[in-house]
């Protein structure tokens, strides 16, 4: 299997790119092990997954993860060169949300005990297209994309991924394998906050005023190039010492939540039309009061209790709990003030990331990559996101171990030849 994949490797670089290779059809070389199941042989891939739910100790690394196969005609399979950790990939590794994304898995778990285990972890992916169903349109073989892998599939920490077409989309052309990477879930997660919850939209948004709480997270960092691109008036929180990449983002004002307290320093601006909050905890009680009364302002949270009711509640009264509270806080509102209270949740949507490629195209939009790892190190990526006060995105360089691999095993098939050649010239030596 070494062999096949050096020869691979070598006959990419005699075409002169990983897309060649791809339509060439030698992909198959990045399958390089075996799976040890008693019942038939398998191509198996490298990947860090979960056998439990705890801290950064569960992380495991295998080299028996089955590859994820295209088996139906919609799908796309991708060779991932990068992905980015989110803070949701914490939570997950904690349990969070464990029920109900095991049940979008496999609705028939409910009936039984089957383990969502092992569990592969990582939202983001930035790589190319190796594989395509046969009702596949937008994709081929070679094609460079990126993606938001939804939290109910298996995750990108590793060396390949299936997804379908419509959470594909075709990666920035100015933009590395890495800096793509840091994109795709916030984008997703923001334009269904802005735009679904929120109203807004390029041709809705000129001199709107939006507050973004937690600015500087991935979320925050995208959301205020956007909404910028836009025409809207950006406000965010954020630490001093954040103050200088929110700002070089674009933010028009900025209120340093260490400098006393916030909700004083935001009553004294001018009322907003939309908040997102991306800090949750007590921050509605007071954001409430911030957003113009009875203009159809809109207050948005993407810290809701869904996942945490049905962990704690069950399926059913967790779902019911937090469609009441939900129900509860909207008609409070909208009586007592005239605003809008609602949730933002994540959406699977390539279409929309095509439309944010146009926007990082064109230079409206920059990657915020605040560290990154090779593929070997992503229990200390885990480690660097639960450190907080993100400054944009952790990276995970997946491919980066098979090219250097691949490098060793150029290296040493160098060196035997070497030892062999030399090996021949002392025995015709001493004949």
């Amino acid at each position: 299997m070494a062999s096949t994949r050096l020869l691979c490797l070598l006959s990419a670089r005699a075409a002169g790119s990983t897309k060649t290779l791809a339509r060439a059809g030698c992909s198959v070389c990045f399958r390089r092990n075996v799976c040890s199941s008693p019942s038939r042989l398998q191509s198996c891939m490298s990947a860090w997954v979960i056998d439990q739910y705890g801290t950064n100790g569960v992380l495991r690394r295998t080299e028996e993860i089955t590859v994820p196969l295209v088996s139906s005609p919609s799908e796309v399979m991708i060779q991932v060169h990068a992905a980015s950790l989110n803070p949701l990939d914490i939570s997950m590794r904690g349990g969070y949300g464990a029920k109900l994304l095991k049940l979008r898995r496999d609705p028939m778990s409910v009936m039984g005990t089957d383990s969502e285990f092992p569990l592969i972890l990582g939202r983001d992916v930035s790589g190319i297209v190796v594989d395509c169903g046969s009702e596949v349109t937008h994709f081929e073989p070679g094609d460079e994309v990126w993606a938001a892998v939804p939290p109910w599939k298996q995750g990108s920490l590793a060396e390949f991924v299936t997804l379908t077409e419509y959470e594909v989309s075709h990666k920035p052309k100015l933009l590395s394998h890495t800096e793509a990477a840091s994109i795709p879930y916030v984008a997703n997660t923001a334009l269904s906050a802005l735009v679904n919850a929120g109203g807004l939209c390029r041709d809705s948004s000129s001199n709107k005023r939006v507050m973004i709480t937690g600015g500087s997270g991935g979320v925050g960092t995208f959301s205020i190039q956007l909404l910028k691109a836009w025409g809207a008036h950006v406000t965010v929180t954020c630490s001093q010492n954040a103050e200088g990449l929110v700002r070089g983002l674009g933010a028009d004002e900025v209120v340093d939540y260490t400098a006393g307290d916030v909700a004083d320093q935001l009553e004294i601006m001018e009322k907003f039309d939309v908040i997102i909050d991306c800090v949750g905890g007590d921050t509605e009680r007071w954001a409430m009061g911030l957003l113009k009364p009875w203009s159809g302002a809109k207050y948005i949270t993407l810290v809701t209790p869904l996942l945490l009711n049905t962990d704690s509640m069950g399926l059913l009264n967790g779902t019911f709990n937090a469609v009441f509270t939900l129900h509860s806080k909207a008609v409070q509102n909208i009586i007592s003030n005239g605003v809008f209270y609602r949730w933002g949740f994540y959406v699977p949507d390539g279409p929309a990331l095509d439309e944010v490629s146009k926007l990082v195209d064109a230079g409206k939009i920059l990657p915020v990559v605040e560290a990154q790892f090779p593929f070997t190190q992503v229990p200390q990526a885990f480690q660097k996101l639960e450190q907080g006060h993100a400054r944009g995105k952790t990276v995970v360089r997946v491919a980066d171990e098979d090219d250097r691999q691949a490098e060793e095993l150029v290296q040493n098939s160098r060196t035997e030849t070497a030892e062999s050649e030399q090996e021949v010239q002392e025995t015709a030596t001493q004949n």
